[in-house]
């Protein structure tokens, strides 16, 4: 009863002072000091402290404590890379546009051979496509003579050998071929002929260059065997052409060993005798036996290299 009554005291006095506070616009009411602490006299609860802390709000967005920011890397600054390396004079300049000249030469012809074609001149889109590989010879000689070669000047050739020798040669091609194949076996051997000539380009661009051989048959090799061959007008039928088509265009994508031409000129004269006597008999016979022997050539260095390594 007696712990009943001083609790019920307790909550009078509570209720009492909160109402006085309401009258008299306090803000906060608290029992007298002398029940506040016998609670804790009673049931032992002196020994706790109690109190509540202050914690300060902490923004989510801000965080609790600052971070350190670690800076970004700074970005290498942007160089220009000149398209004619080395001395810069008048004279240098007007040798790199000669040669970059003849690269343009090559593909403008290469592009009106295209338009020829679709005209239906096949002979003479076939007479330009040998211009542009005189003109994509001539490019490279005049490069290295004159000491004006550069990455520019390789990527330009490039471009160029692939409009010209990787597009006007297939539709040179595959005009020659109407009448006489079926359409779709001459697409396809045309279409044959371009993807395998952006391969061997690319190829040619990324693997390191060896002075003796090409990796295949080039590109400006095959446009030339191509544009003969619609030139000369060789007396097969339409299936032989296609075959003979598609197997150059595989040619240049092999791993074949071909000499180059610097390697052919120091053959014995007498081997160059031998095609000339035999283009004055026949000359398609001599181009055609020419052109299967290079073909062949391939093979066979590459077999007598496994029997060396071996």
């Amino acid at each position: 009863m007696r712990r009943s009554g001083t609790l019920a005291r307790q909550v009078l006095l509570v209720r009492v002072g909160r109402r006085g506070a309401e009258l008299h616009g306090a803000t906060d009411v608290l029992p007298e000091p002398r029940y506040q602490d016998r609670p804790r006299r009673r049931y032992g609860l002196k020994r706790f402290r109690t109190g509540i802390e202050t914690i300060a709000p902490v923004s989510p967005a801000l965080g609790s404590a600052p971070v350190a920011l670690t800076p970004a890397p700074a970005e290498p600054e942007a160089t220009s890379v000149p398209l004619l390396p080395g001395e810069r004079t008048r004279a240098r300049r007007m040798k790199f546009a000669l040669v970059n000249a003849c690269t343009l030469a090559s593909l403008l012809l290469g592009i009106n051979a295209i338009f020829v074609a679709m005209q239906g001149n096949v002979r003479l889109a076939a007479l330009l496509l040998i211009a542009c590989v005189a003109f994509d010879g001539l490019d490279g000689a005049l490069a290295r003579k004159l000491g004006v070669s550069s990455p520019f000047g390789a990527q330009m050739d490039s471009l160029a050998d692939m409009c010209s020798f990787g597009l006007a040669a297939p539709v040179v091609v595959y005009a020659s071929l109407a009448g006489s194949a079926p359409t779709a076996a001459a697409a396809v051997a045309a279409a044959l002929v371009a993807a395998c000539a952006a391969i061997r380009l690319a190829r040619f661009n990324v693997s390191p260059k060896d002075g003796r051989f090409f990796s295949g048959v080039p590109t400006t090799m095959a446009a030339a065997v191509l544009a003969l061959m619609v030139v000369i007008g060789m007396p097969v039928p339409g299936a032989v052409q296609i075959a003979g088509v598609a197997l150059l265009a595989f040619t240049m994508v092999s791993s074949f060993p071909y000499a180059k031409l610097a390697r052919l000129v120091k053959l014995p004269p007498w081997v160059w005798l031998a095609p000339v006597v035999g283009a004055l008999i026949d000359v398609r016979l001599t181009f055609g036996l020419i052109v299967v022997g290079y073909l062949i050539s391939g093979p066979v260095l590459w077999l007598r290299q496994r029997r060396t390594v071996i």
